[in-house]
């Protein structure tokens, strides 16, 4: 093995210049001897009789190298062969005059004859061949030297720091064990935080650094709720102008803004509230009403100082005809007081058709903005069948104190259908989506560019590139997951997300056909029971944003910002196509999608606005401004 470097202008060498184990650059190659070319004139002036003596100007001393094939005898031979053929005589007197001891008395004497000069010749080429023996042995014993000196003690060096840093490791790790003494739970307004306090994880092992990472929440600190009644609150007056009826449309999510949204109507018009009733005519056709749903006795008192609510309306105003009306959406506080309000003092029975997206965003009183978060987040607690039974199935993913991570996997028939997202999906799926979008009257989309739309982002996230999403951030594969959504569409859809990840659970594997009776058929019910799993989870990620999604995380906003991950589908699907056509390594995927998320955690920030209502950030998805106060810094 060679201890020695060609070249140092390849960069090999340069990066170790400052290194105690690099000695300088160093070559194989042995420099040329060149002979005086007076002593070549010397020499072929005593040419002997019969034949001259061929000589060169330049002999090469490659001996013993690397890059010689024949070693020192072909050399010799090659080089001076011919002498032995036609100079035989001379030859045989050289070699008497070397046994002889012409050496000594050579080095000792002025060349002053031909004699003298051939043998000087002769004897100065073995001198120089022994010298370059000697000078290689010399290199050899250096090279062996520096490959002991920079070689084994430079292991043993690399060892002891190793072993030092093994030390230091170990030293954090038995710190990390001595703090890890579980999960540590907190109360805040009878709702239960869990705050991780550990790394462990689900299968007897410890959460290396990164992955606990993927636990950690955003930073809330500054931050408040601010929601209660003013020290100044006006007490509710007695003297009502009307009632107000309301049809609550469109899923559970929907339907609890509505209300919401209603409650604050009725505040703005001075009016009663009739407890609302619900849509039964959605794609899930739930006939569960209100009180199966909420506990309406609860709804009804907490909200006792703000409006008037009641179950039914009066007898005196039962036999009245009431005045069906449907506000439009997005609509401000002078809209109500005056374009309904006259409606209303006349007919003293309005019935709100629609309830959906009535109330704007932004541009709202304070007071308003708070009473629509007291409603949401403390007047509507779900009834008592479905906070239990949640609370149950939370307590079955928290198992052995582990987190969880609850997903809207928003992956259902309906939603492709509306959206019109068929990405790997088969060409009958597409036509049997298609099909169902135009059998749905009131969607208004019919014809889409789903490719398109998934480019732009607004198509939900495949259980696939949900799966890429997930393992580019981090989370490991033991990592426990709450499916909050129906069953995914598609056949063998799940495959890819359950092979990486394959403990999922959802409310029907997590529980007996009998502890799910009381909710069969009864989609509503249902999606509550996955909304009080969701709002505890340790982190919740949401594929699509719907409605579901919106709520969640509004109300993880509001206690104290628990983790969400809002994912950036316009520029994620990118990435997952860029991976899929080999473009990028999974490094360096996973380090984009990484950075691409860093800020989308469910950390405070202003709700954003927008040049038109949909365009803004939905009030229940951010209720920041409004419901949460950021706090002075003393």
């Amino acid at each position: 093995m060679s201890t020695f470097s060609e070249s140092n202008s390849d960069g090999g060498v340069s990066q170790r210049v400052n290194s105690p184990r690099f000695s300088g650059p160093m070559t194989r190659r042995a420099h040329s001897f060149k002979r005086n070319n007076t002593h070549a004139g010397a020499i072929n002036n005593a040419a002997v009789s019969g034949g001259a003596l061929s000589t060169h100007n330049e002999v090469e001393l490659q001996i013993n190298s690397p890059r010689s094939e024949d070693g020192l005898e072909s050399v010799s031979e090659r080089k001076h062969g011919h002498h032995h053929i036609h100079n035989n005589h001379l030859h045989h007197h050289v070699s008497q005059r070397v046994h002889g001891g012409v050496v000594k008395g050579f080095l000792k004497r002025p060349l002053e004859s031909i004699g003298v000069v051939d043998l000087g010749f002769r004897e100065k080429k073995k001198i120089g061949h022994w010298m370059f023996l000697v000078f290689c042995g010399v290199c050899l014993f250096m090279g062996v030297l520096k490959i002991c000196a920079t070689g084994w003690l430079g292991s043993a060096i690399e060892k002891a720091q190793s072993y030092q840093e093994l030390s230091d490791s170990n030293g954090i790790d038995n710190l990390m064990d001595k703090r890890s003494l579980g999960y540590e739970y907190r109360s805040r307004e009878g709702d239960v935080e869990r705050t991780l306090k550990t790394v462990e994880t689900g299968v007897g092992g410890s959460h290396t650094a990164k992955e606990s990472e993927v636990w950690s929440k955003p930073n809330s600190e500054n931050f408040t709720q601010c929601i209660d009644l003013s020290k100044n609150h006006k007490k509710l007056d007695a003297k009502i102008n009307g009632y107000i009826l309301v049809n609550a449309n469109g899923g559970l999510n929907q339907m609890r803004f509505g209300i919401c949204d209603m409650v604050a109507v009725a505040k703005i018009m001075k009016a009663t509230l009739v407890l609302p009733s619900l849509d039964h005519t959605s794609y899930w056709a739930d006939q569960s009403g209100f009180k199966d749903l909420f506990d309406w006795k609860h709804f009804i008192d907490t909200l006792k100082d703000d409006v008037h609510i009641v179950e039914t309306l009066p007898p005196a105003f039962a036999g009245i005809h009431p005045f069906s009306k449907t506000p439009i959406s997005w609509s401000k506080v002078p809209y109500y007081k005056t374009e309904v309000l006259p409606l209303l003092n006349q007919h003293k029975v309005i019935y709100f058709t629609h309830t959906d997206s009535r109330l704007a965003n932004n541009g709202i009183p304070k007071s308003i903005q708070k009473l629509r978060c007291r409603v949401n987040y403390r007047a509507l607690r779900y009834s008592a069948p479905i906070e239990e039974f949640g609370n149950k199935l939370v307590s079955r993913m928290q198992q052995n104190g582990n987190p969880y991570l609850a997903l809207h996997l928003r992956y259902e028939k309906d939603m492709l259908a509306f959206t019109g997202c068929s990405h790997n999906l088969t060409a009958k799926e597409d036509e049997e989506l298609r099909r169902m979008r135009y059998e749905v009257g009131h969607w208004k989309e019919k014809e889409i560019n789903g490719t398109e739309r998934r480019l732009l982002g607004g198509c939900p996230l495949t259980p696939r590139e949900t799966s890429l999403l997930l393992k580019a951030l981090g989370f490991p594969s033991h990592t426990r997951i709450y499916l909050v959504a129906g069953e995914a569409y598609g056949e063998g859809s799940m495959k890819y997300l359950e092979d990486d990840f394959p403990n999922i659970f959802s409310h029907s594997t997590l529980s007996s056909e009998e502890e799910l009776s009381d909710f069969k058929n009864h989609q509503n019910m249902l999606a509550g029971i996955d909304y009080v799993v969701a709002l505890q989870s340790d982190v919740f990620l949401y594929t699509y944003d719907g409605n579901m999604a919106k709520a969640v995380q509004g109300h993880r906003r509001f206690e104290n910002f628990k983790k969400t991950i809002n994912p950036d589908k316009m520029n994620f699907v990118k990435l997952v196509d860029q991976l899929d056509e080999g473009n990028i390594s999974w490094k360096k995927f996973s380090s984009k999608v990484k950075k691409l998320h860093r800020d989308r955690d469910g950390a405070p920030y202003l709700r954003e606005s927008g040049e038109f209502p949909k365009q803004e950030e939905s009030f229940y998805a951010n209720p920041l401004p409004g419901c949460i106060c950021e706090t002075r810094k003393e």
